[in-house]
């Protein structure tokens, strides 16, 4: 398929875990190596040719606002969810106007990893096949990834179908906080504030929840703690 030209944002949340630093900035603007963590992601996103992104703002959105208004790639649309916030589903519902008809990368503002030889971006939109899937999942092996100490949350099939790991089970794969979704997986989707997860789950009981590994390092920056963590690794990728 040709590559996305819009990408959903999600820079709305609290970022309750990352407290102290969230009582004073919000999560998306919390400095990573030298640059705010939402930074990261929008290079990322211009670099694989996005030409639009709609951000969502809640939590300190204000500051958001202010800190992309000079941005000139991708061209940055707001979806204002100061009134309520409509967690990761109803977000992209209320945003989907401005997404078009086409398939999109959405991507957490806080998501942080380390490519390898191809753009992990790119490599999703190389992958995404709109006749079978309605997600492409960008999946980090547990094993490997910084800062991450969880379950896991899928298993991943040979023709990359995804199945989400059981209360008792332990997966080999965490979700990295980027996807490549076709408007189709919202078809039908509950009214209001309600999480991705839920349309994630139909897509997998249909067969249309696939995965792609991530190439390269994924660091998991959830806890203040966590920042120093991620920018060794930073700072290791360079040498």
């Amino acid at each position: 398929m040709a590559k996305p030209r819009h990408a959903m944002v999600l820079a709305a949340g609290l970022g309750e875990r990352m407290r102290p630093i969230t009582d004073r900035i919000p999560k998306p603007l919390v400095p990573v190596g030298g640059k705010p963590l939402i930074d990261h992601v929008l290079d990322k996103l211009a670099a694989a040719g996005v030409e639009r992104a709609v951000v969502n703002v809640h939590h300190m959105a204000d500051l958001i606002e202010r800190h992309l208004a000079g941005r000139a790639r991708p061209g940055i649309v707001i979806s204002d969810e100061r009134a309520k916030l409509l967690n990761t589903g109803g977000g992209v519902i209320k945003a989907l106007g401005a997404l078009g008809s086409e398939p999109f990368f959405h991507i957490n503002s806080d998501t942080l990893w380390i490519d390898g030889v191809t753009p992990n971006l790119d490599r999703l939109a190389a992958r995404f096949d709109p006749a079978v899937m309605d997600a492409l999942l960008l999946l980090a092996p547990t094993a490997h990834s910084i800062g991450y100490s969880g379950r896991g949350d899928f298993a991943m099939a040979p023709d990359g179908r995804l199945r989400r790991r059981g209360e008792r089970e332990v997966a080999p794969f965490v979700y990295a906080g980027a996807a490549l979704l076709a408007p189709a997986l919202f078809s039908g989707a509950p009214e209001g504030a309600f999480p991705l997860t839920l349309l994630f789950d139909r897509a997998a009981e249909a067969g249309r929840l696939h995965g792609l590994r991530l190439e390269g390092v994924w660091m998991h920056v959830g806890t203040p703690e966590a920042i120093a963590e991620a920018e060794a690794a930073i700072v290791a990728s360079a040498a």
